[in-house]
């Protein structure tokens, strides 16, 4: 799994590992002040749920434990719950980021924060994991996932249609033209590749998508399903407003000290 973020939210609008600021005329714009101290809160969850699963995996990489990441349903499944709550966070993020009605070029530098951020995993990794290193990752995803949805952001119904078309298509379809780097990042490869996080836009992209419906939901509802997690530790929404940041640092920082208490 990989080693994961998102940007700082003016009103919610910047994304979770995400981006803000999208330009949609026509949508009508949420006010510049403020937070939206619930989704702060639940980007702050799944950091801190992101940060236990990689020292689980850390653990296993010096030798502590012999958890079986690759195969255990157990593990398979806290991944993918995981991946999918940021995933689904940058798609809320990148609709309210929409409404906000920012330029477009505003909203360009915020992705090519994230898929600079990107290819920093992609080189720290390969430092450590030279034959299984990120080439595709959950920010590599994120980044492009956001360029290909924007003309979905102000269309919810759409949105969620697609995106359940991609997930579908990711899980049930695969064909060996995929197999290799080239085009291994759209999906659709027969077997998971050597790489220590995968994350390809089917059915990835997907979960996005849906996360765009579900803003537009939360938006029309005032966000009364996040209510309850603004009431969090103000620690919570802390790490949620620089997730980014955490998600850059916390691995290079858990593997240095665990190599301190551990090596020989």
């Amino acid at each position: 799994m990989a080693k994961r973020s998102a940007l700082k939210s003016r009103g919610g609008a910047r994304a979770a590992i995400g981006v803000s600021g999208a330009h949609a005329p026509r949508a009508k714009a949420l006010p510049r002040t403020g937070r939206i101290e619930g989704l702060d809160a639940a980007r702050g969850v799944a950091i801190v749920a992101m940060i236990a699963y990689h020292f689980c995996f850390d653990l296993r990489y010096f030798g502590v434990t012999h958890w079986d990441f690759e195969h255990d349903f157990r593990w398979l499944g806290a991944r993918a719950a995981i991946l999918s709550s940021f995933l689904l966070i940058a798609g809320i993020s990148a609709v309210l980021a929409n409404r906000q009605a920012s330029p477009l070029a505003h909203w360009l530098r915020h992705i090519g924060v994230i898929a600079l951020a990107a290819l920093l995993v992609t080189a720290g990794s390969y430092l450590l994991f030279p034959r299984s290193f990120i080439w595709f990752g959950v920010l590599h995803a994120i980044a492009v996932s956001l360029l290909l949805a924007r003309p979905l952001l102000p269309r919810p119904l759409l949105a969620a249609l697609a995106g359940v078309a991609m997930i579908a298509a990711g899980l049930l379809y695969s064909n060996p033209l995929f197999d290799g780097r080239l085009l291994g990042w759209v999906g659709f490869m027969t077997a998971k590749p050597m790489t220590e996080d995968y994350v390809p836009l089917f059915p990835w992209m997907g979960v996005l998508l849906l996360g765009v419906a579900l803003g537009h939901e939360l938006v029309r509802t005032r966000f009364a399903l996040l209510a309850p997690l603004a009431r969090f530790p103000a620690a919570l929404r802390l790490l949620g407003r620089h997730s980014l940041v955490v998600y850059l640092l916390h691995q290079p920082l858990m593997i240095g000290a665990l190599w301190l208490l551990l090596a020989p």
